[in-house]
């Protein structure tokens, strides 16, 4: 069967579906797309996205396809029940399309309902709020009829029927406590010395904990990043460094990202009221319903140390924040500044930047991705203006 992801939430995963497909964001250990390929190994995928990210993952379309909504987790039993469909048929759960089969895109005439529950990424803070349960669901998947790799002697296991261990891995000393849900530790990753792990927790391939870092529930540190200090529930998509002291929780970082050293997100109110998140969809803020509700930052953005952001702030694309006090709660792609004020980025030195730090992980941005932040600088002016 021809797969082709549509993206009926894109507008409300920004910023962080600014530079990428929904089936390319990490929500577990897994990104959206790669859970599906594992539950349809014998399928062929691929993305009806933006234009101008349409290059670098362009659609395949042919007389049957399979539209599949990437925000939607899948699950065995809704795998089965997608196979059920025929031609011109769409299977809908509440008001959320699933998918629908046709031989072009919005074509079906008939609407089958869906009846058991599922789990969606409507929204960016879905990502971290379902965060827990997606590791739990990608751990049985990429666990299943595997041998973990011995638990090493130094480290304090708790319920270590639940802690995965890839080849390569290298654990120091620590406490892995995964009595609250499964720890995986990925391919050629390393867990220095002190460090203390509360699952479910996902320290994904060739990823790095730094010397005491404190790790709590719901968290994935995606690959190739770095991470110190304390973290909570949050989501780090990849290639991104959190290296020092300082406090994370309740957020999403995208890929290419740094925190300076001492960098602090507030996740809680002081009146604990529930915290209201900037909404591209609707150009303004919205309403979480959360009491607990950090950073949301982009692809390629980063900070200074000691920089301090206010609970529920929404970072673009490739901002550099830095000085003293908290900057605003929504900050522009290619804005450059802090609390004081910002000025725009100079897109040529945004990608200088960006392809040094790329260098750093043995990468070299490419054409294609210079013209998706091109065109990302161009639709973001709008609001550096404001």
């Amino acid at each position: 069967m021809n797969v082709v992801f549509i993206e009926p939430y894109r507008d409300q995963l920004l910023s962080l579906s600014y530079t990428k497909p929904i089936s390319e964001l990490r929500c577990g250990i897994l990104k959206m797309g790669q859970k599906w390929k594992i539950h349809c190994p014998n399928f062929q995928f691929s993305n009806l996205t933006e234009d101008y990210l349409s290059k670098v993952w362009p659609p395949h379309i042919e007389d049957d396809n399979l539209f599949v909504n990437a925000s939607v987790f899948p699950n065995q039993t809704l795998v089965e029940s997608l196979m059920d469909l025929k031609p011109s048929q769409a299977l809908r759960y509440n008001d959320v399309l699933i998918a629908y089969r046709s031989a072009k895109k919005d074509k079906y005439s008939e609407v089958k309902v869906y009846h058991k529950e599922i789990s969606i990424l409507k929204n960016t803070w879905d990502i971290f709020k379902l965060n827990h349960f997606a590791i739990e669901a990608d751990f049985n998947l990429l666990t299943k009829d595997k041998k973990s790799e011995p638990i090493p002697e130094h480290v304090l296991a708790i319920n270590p029927d639940q802690i995965f261990i890839e080849k390569g891995a290298k654990l120091i000393s620590g406490t892995l406590n995964a009595t609250d849900g499964p720890i995986y530790i990925g391919k050629d990753t390393e867990v220095m010395e002190s460090v203390s792990v509360r699952g479910p927790f996902a320290l994904c391939d060739h990823a790095v904990l730094k010397m005491g870092a404190k790790i709590y529930t719901g968290t994935t540190v995606g690959p190739y990043s770095k991470v110190g200090g304390e973290v909570s529930n949050s989501v780090i998509q990849g290639f991104s460094n959190k290296g020092h002291d300082g406090f994370l929780g309740n957020s999403v970082i995208g890929e290419w990202c740094n925190l300076g050293a001492d960098t602090n997100i507030s996740n809680l109110k002081n009146n604990y009221a529930a915290v209201k998140l900037w909404n591209y969809s609707k150009q303004g803020f919205t309403d979480t319903g959360l009491q607990f509700c950090g950073l949301i930052m982009g692809d390629h953005s980063k900070c200074g140390i000691n920089t301090m952001f206010n609970t529920g702030t929404v970072v673009g694309v490739s901002a550099n924040i830095y000085g003293e006090g908290f900057p605003r709660n929504f900050i522009p792609s290619f804005s450059w500044g802090g609390k004081t004020g910002f000025i725009t980025y100079k897109f040529e030195k945004a990608i200088e930047v960006a392809d040094i730090v790329m260098k750093r992980r043995d990468k070299k941005i490419k054409a294609q991705e210079v013209k998706i932040l091109e065109h990302v600088f161009e639709i973001s002016k709008a609001y550096r203006r404001r």
